[in-house]
């Protein structure tokens, strides 16, 4: 914790000046105010930890600038100066909210004493509002939008899992579909909730450095192990190991990962002596891993062992209704994030994100949904801030003119370019500025073939 910021009020200069001198030494960063009115501005100035206040004082009592001192902020601590034996005073401003109190003339010794107790308070009471924020935040990274029957079933599937006891669930998907972000719901839904969430992708390492980094090693287990370090399971304990791409482990290391699974026990690299550890392991591939087990690269003692509570996210494009909900949630992340104010989707837009095959998932649209909202200051996400490629690559009954070879029947060059003017209005979503550009037309010479094919 930073020095504590301590408010003296008193309108005793001596008080003030020998509470000022002492709390310094006990590193306590002190100002001081000698009536109410000034104590109250320095209040909603400083914010302080903590008020020393005196209840006599000009104006304003000290039982009234109390009050108001929690109504500005209850987390303020307040400890209460009252005359000696003003007991009725003291158990008013208890009720009134106040931490402690003391009593003229008080010992700095017991004065000391009861501070410190409350600044104890003042950062348990900080620790608690950050671990909440933490939370709040945690749950806000775990949202999994859509209204479409199989999400609902998901997320249906991620409250049961999380209260159960299993200890291990497979996730299975494409890549982009959001598989670590249900493994975060589980975790966070659960009651180890408040253990370690850890992650590792499979696929980024080799297989010596990966049981390095899930097992930990002695000091002095390879070359350059020159420390003892801890790995991920004995990290997790308590809580949950998420292991992305585990159907790229090296076969090995599965039988490894197995016999942890089974005992709950292992030893770290160059280690002799078992670490016992509770932890949920949550896997996740992109792969078929029945397929990898007939074809002998996974096993399937493994996979058994792994898919005691199996769930399977569809892509983005089986579940074409949750495309715009989507949309909408990661426009909100982004106006928050770039300071943007986007308000809506244009109709031809919607027409054309929920056309697209989206072969990256929802990782592709939340790209997409970033990069128009980087690029692009309008307060309404239209078609022409999409994508080229996503535009073109949904573009219906136009014909395609690159690399054209001219049939024996011939064709009409009128009607390459009326296609050509058509298929630039619909993906400049009726701009013709835009329309224009993408042909390489000056725009009034592109209003003349609209004139001349009759869209105008």
């Amino acid at each position: 914790m930073d020095s504590p910021r301590i408010l003296v009020v008193d309108d005793e200069h001596l008080i003030r000046w020998t509470l000022e001198q002492h709390l310094n030494n006990e590193g306590c960063e002190v100002y001081t105010a000698e009536d109410g009115e000034k104590a109250l501005e320095m209040v909603k100035d400083l914010v302080p930890d903590l008020v020393l206040l005196d209840n006599q004082l000009p104006g304003a009592t000290g039982i009234e600038v109390l009050g108001r001192i929690k109504e500005f902020d209850r987390n303020i601590v307040v400890i209460m100066i009252t005359a000696h034996g003003m007991l009725e005073t003291a158990v008013k401003a208890m009720k009134l909210g106040a931490y402690d109190y003391i009593s003229k003339p008080f010992n700095l010794d017991e004065l000391t004493i009861t501070v410190k107790k409350s600044l104890e308070t003042v950062s348990l009471r900080k620790e608690v509002k950050l671990l909440r924020e933490q939370q709040k935040d945690a749950f806000k990274s775990d949202t999994i939008i859509g209204k479409s029957r199989a999400i609902q079933s998901i997320l249906s599937m991620i409250e049961k899992v999380a209260q159960s006891d299993a200890s291990t669930v497979l996730i299975q998907g494409e890549s982009g579909t959001g598989k670590e972000l249900v493994a975060r719901a589980i975790h966070n839904r659960s009651a180890r909730v408040d253990k370690p969430f850890m992650a590792i992708n499979c696929a980024a390492l080799p297989e010596t450095l990966l049981e390095s980094e899930l097992l930990g090693h002695e000091k002095g287990a390879f070359t350059d192990a020159k420390s003892l370090k801890k790995g991920l399971f004995e990290l997790a304990d308590g809580g949950t190991l998420f292991m992305d791409e585990v159907g790229d482990m090296a076969y090995s290391m599965q039988a490894k990962l197995l016999r942890i699974l089974e005992d709950k026990t292992f030893k770290r690299v160059g280690g002799v002596k078992d670490i016992t550890v509770d932890v949920r392991v949550i896997s996740a591939t992109n792969q078929d891993l029945k397929d990898l087990m007939s074809d002998g690269g996974f096993r399937k003692d493994l996979y058994y062992r792994l898919q005691v509570v199996p769930i399977y996210l569809p892509p983005l494009r089986e579940r074409k209704e949750d495309i715009l909900p989507l949309t909408k949630h990661f426009i909100d992340i982004f106006n928050e994030d770039f300071h943007k104010n986007v308000k809506e989707i244009s109709e031809k837009a919607r027409e054309f994100l929920v056309r697209y095959e989206w072969p990256g998932n929802v990782r592709e649209l939340k790209n997409v949904v970033e990069r128009a909202m980087i690029l692009e200051s309008e307060d309404i996400l239209l078609l022409e801030h999409l994508p080229i490629e996503l535009v073109s690559g949904n573009l219906p009954s136009f014909p395609s003119y690159m690399g054209l070879t001219i049939p024996k029947d011939g064709l009409s060059l009128d009607k390459v370019e009326e296609d050509l003017v058509k298929q630039a209005l619909a993906i400049a979503d009726g701009n013709q500025s835009r329309a224009a550009d993408l042909l390489g037309m000056q725009r009034d010479a592109f209003r003349r073939r609209l004139k001349k094919f009759g869209l105008l």
